[in-house]
């Protein structure tokens, strides 16, 4: 991991820590994305800061993930229980918070298993119950944008009290309704004291570069010397979080969010998709091609682009990294994880 981007980390939670210290937390999802950009934050405040955090991660594979990134999985603040969260064995002991990240994803969920819908709420409904058992002060859980449906045209920014929601004519909207219905039973469990955090788009070390994320994608092709290939005409709008900055984000609604309340989690600088294509290729390593395939959109594109002004005002919070800089920290970082 970059130092720059830990000492970012450090320096933008540092009157966090002093609150977090010694505590005892369990996470799930710990060996995706979001999980091992939090793994890398509190093995950062532990090393430097002494802040003295341990974690119990629940995971399908923990030995794989051993195997995959034994850096992380290894450490001695880390204690591993496998199992999945719908029907994992409480372990022992109090903890003091509960981090939920574990989900299926988009297209997983738009496939159209319906027992993978059951799961998932079963899984949360577990962990609330643990939270409960364990003692535990607070619960952040990751949501996402998607439960506010498509971003209406007049809208340049999703505000958390815009009262849209999936569509559900549209194949990918039961992954907004999963999250709704997530969100529901935190908010139906006042024994908890749980804070959302809505998640937009990121970009940045560790994120796969698969077509599953467009971002990833455009980073892959350019990588491969192109060319980057647009699925779509390229005129929707998004916005990429780095991913230092996210770990700041989720830390601070851990401590600081307040109950009940949900909280977007993004940058509000918008770009279209062609013009982040054209980022991609000026950030990489050699000269590509971008190839728009309008004819291969499958369905009408919506802009997608929070408001970020509750966690501003609020929370205190800001994209510390700029949208090129964050491009080209994750192509360096892909290149030497090659």
């Amino acid at each position: 991991m970059p130092a720059e981007d830990l000492e970012h980390i450090l320096a933008q939670t540092a009157e966090l820590w002093p609150e977090l210290r010694g505590s005892r937390l369990f996470i799930t999802g710990a060996t995706g994305f979001f999980g091992k950009w939090l793994l890398e934050s509190i093995i950062a405040a532990n090393d430097i800061l002494g802040a003295r955090l341990s974690a119990t991660l629940l995971s399908r594979n923990p030995v794989g993930f051993a195997a995959e990134i034994p850096r992380l999985a290894l450490r001695p603040e880390f204690e591993w229980l496998q199992g999945r969260p719908e029907n994992f064995n409480f372990p022992a002991g109090h903890f003091d918070h509960v981090i939920h990240l574990a989900t299926p994803s988009a297209a997983e969920v738009g496939a159209g298993d319906t027992a993978l819908l059951v799961c998932t709420l079963q899984g949360l409904q577990q962990v609330l119950q643990f939270a409960r058992h364990a003692g535990a002060r607070r619960l952040l859980l990751a949501s996402s944008g998607a439960v506010y449906g498509p971003q209406p045209a007049h809208l340049s920014h999703i505000p958390e009290d815009h009262a849209g929601a999936p569509d559900l004519r549209q194949p990918m909207s039961a992954y907004g309704e999963l999250k709704r219905m997530s969100e529901l039973m935190c908010a139906m469990t006042p024994d908890v004291e749980c804070v959302i955090a809505r998640c937009f788009s990121f970009v940045g070390p560790y994120l796969p570069l698969t077509d599953k994320f467009a971002v990833g994608s455009f980073i892959r092709d350019a990588l491969a010397g192109g060319p980057i290939r647009i699925h779509g005409d390229g005129t929707p709008l998004r916005s990429y979080l780095y991913a230092a900055d996210l770990a700041v984000w989720l830390l601070a609604l851990l401590v600081k969010g307040k109950s009940s309340e949900a909280y977007n989690v993004g940058s509000d600088e918008a770009i279209s998709i062609r013009d982040l294509a054209g980022c991609v290729a000026a950030c990489g390593p050699g000269t590509v091609r971008i190839v728009v395939e309008a004819e291969s959109a499958l369905a009408r594109e919506y802009n997608y682009v929070p408001s970020i002004q509750r966690a501003r005002s609020e929370i205190g919070l800001r994209t510390g990294i700029d949208l090129p800089s964050a491009i080209a920290r994750s192509i360096t970082w892909a290149i030497t994880a090659r």
